[in-house]
């Protein structure tokens, strides 16, 4: 039994992961070139973007999202038939040489509801599960102390039958935060990787734009001119509105610099967000 899935690769050498992931480094578009021309010489490398692993519309078919930090590095594609991740490709699993290698997988489409963890230890499992609420496809090694809330039915309404009394997809959610040691959902760290295309598209054309407002005072008022560029009664691209909003977002980021980093990370969000659903709108 196998189903489309989104695959996360974290390759992971250092001590703490969760440290070098907090501090949010940026991502280098050579590494993930280098390692694309490594996995497949011949595929055609188009990068199609910049933005936050976990803020960012999953990967397509021929997509790959990948970063390399510190002693981290991640992979994210989405991959056609996936069930036992002890049986997962080994080209993509020794793609980055590193001490441990955990790998998640969340069902889309026809295998929404689909969810999968493992851990590698050098070639070695140390534990795996893959399953459905009603199918355990595989369950190798000894349970993780953060899977027991979840086994014991403390995180998902009760269905009954045969069912596991718990979705496993939050379980994967929970190994991922556990295994690397920080947040990974959209309320966490950035995580900045470089999205590319393996079907040979051309890379995405960037319009240039005039110069952001430097305030939230400064890009409201474009909002509400009356002379502004574009009225409720006028056809306008969502390039342009996505680039108003994202001024907008910039500015209020900046203010709110002022106030500390967690209400600054919400306004973070709230840009990327709009970004990100414009970049993808064509889908």
């Amino acid at each position: 039994m196998s189903f489309p899935a989104v695959v996360t690769f974290w390759y992971v050498g250092a001590s703490n992961p969760g440290a070098v992931l907090e501090a949010e480094p940026k991502a280098d578009r050579g590494f993930g070139r280098k390692l694309l021309a490594q996995l497949n010489p011949r595929w055609p490398i188009t990068p199609i973007g910049q933005f936050p692993l976990n803020r960012s519309t999953k990967p397509s078919r021929s997509e790959f999202y990948i970063a390399g930090y510190p002693g981290v590095a991640v992979l994210q594609t989405f991959i056609e038939e996936c069930g036992k991740l002890s049986e997962i490709s080994p080209e993509l699993l020794s793609a980055v040489p590193a001490a441990d290698v955990f790998v998640f997988a969340q069902g889309v489409g026809d295998g929404a509801g689909y969810g999968g963890f493992a851990h590698f230890s050098g070639d070695t499992v140390t534990r795996s599960l893959c399953a459905t609420r009603t199918a355990l496809l595989e369950d190798l090694g000894l349970p993780e102390p953060f899977e027991a809330p979840f086994w014991a039915g403390e995180r998902a309404e009760q269905i009954g039958g045969i069912s596991l009394p718990f979705e496993p997809v939050d379980l994967m959610d929970a190994a991922e935060t556990a295994w690397l040691g920080v947040d990974i959902s959209p309320d966490g760290p950035d995580i900045n990787v470089v999205g590319y295309a393996v079907d040979g598209r051309p890379e995405p054309k960037v319009e240039s734009r005039e110069p952001q407002a430097k305030n939230v005072a400064e890009v409201a008022a474009r909002f509400a001119s009356p002379s502004a560029d574009y009225d409720d009664y006028e056809e306008t691209t969502a390039d342009d509105q996505g680039g108003e909003f994202a001024q907008l977002a910039d500015a209020s980021a900046a203010a709110a610099r002022r106030v500390g980093r967690g209400l600054t990370r919400r306004w973070r969000n709230l840009k990327d967000t709009v970004v990100e659903k414009i970049r993808h709108s064509d889908r």
